[in-house]
């Protein structure tokens, strides 16, 4: 509170230190204005005591997430969620969001290019040489959906009655991306016994069977 006076009078002091300024005299147009006008100089501004000012936050200030040191290009993982649990897919990079980009390959096991958090996974020690599969083109922007404009449903629509949903197509483009990066994957899944067959069988556990005591 000492604070804030002091401030009111040390503004008030400078205020009245300050020269004043005089009026200028500048032209303008127009035939009826007549030619020229007075321009008052404008007052110092003093803000008020009362302004909330925003407190300093770190939201903004990004730092990437570190993977773990068992987690590198090539690693097969084990899904722990969502509608592929249980699966194993080959990771591929890290993309600028900070999730994982990893596949199945989809025509191994049904999973298709996605992003995953490193929490939902189990890295395991089998590893494949991916060096020959471009990447590079998948970023956090290639997985985000078409908001197309949705026209507005009559009363005849809500009445209507469909025997199938319409489901959503899959752009050709990304299933052109899924393709070459299988067939680039699936080349070096052959080329040791037993990798293909691994990768389409999924992962459970069994009674006395403790994920923390296993070594994958």
């Amino acid at each position: 509170m000492v604070s804030m006076n002091r401030d009111r009078r040390r503004a008030a002091k400078e205020a009245a230190a300050a020269p004043v300024k005089a009026a200028v005299e500048k032209p303008i147009g127009g035939e009826k204005n007549g030619g020229k006008r007075l321009v008052q100089p404008k007052a110092a501004y003093y803000p008020a005591d009362d302004v909330k000012k925003p407190l300093p936050s770190r939201k903004h200030i990004h730092k990437p997430t570190k993977l773990r040191s068992s987690i590198t290009p090539g690693t097969i993982l084990i899904l722990l969620a969502g509608n592929h649990r249980g699966k194993r897919v080959v990771f591929l990079k890290q993309l600028d969001t900070g999730l994982m980009l990893v596949t199945g390959p989809y025509s191994v096991n049904g999973v298709p290019l996605r992003k995953v958090d490193q929490a939902y996974v189990i890295a395991t020690s089998t590893k494949i040489d991916v060096s020959g599969v471009d990447v590079s083109k998948f970023d956090g922007k290639y997985f985000k959906k078409d908001k197309s404009k949705k026209s507005k449903k009559t009363e005849e629509d809500f009445m209507a009655v469909e025997s199938t949903e319409k489901k959503s197509e899959i752009p050709e483009g990304k299933v052109a991306d899924q393709k070459a990066v299988d067939t680039a994957i699936i080349t070096e899944l052959k080329k040791e016994e037993m990798l293909i067959a691994y990768l389409g069988a999924r992962f459970s556990l069994t009674k006395g069977q403790y994920p923390h005591k296993m070594v994958f």
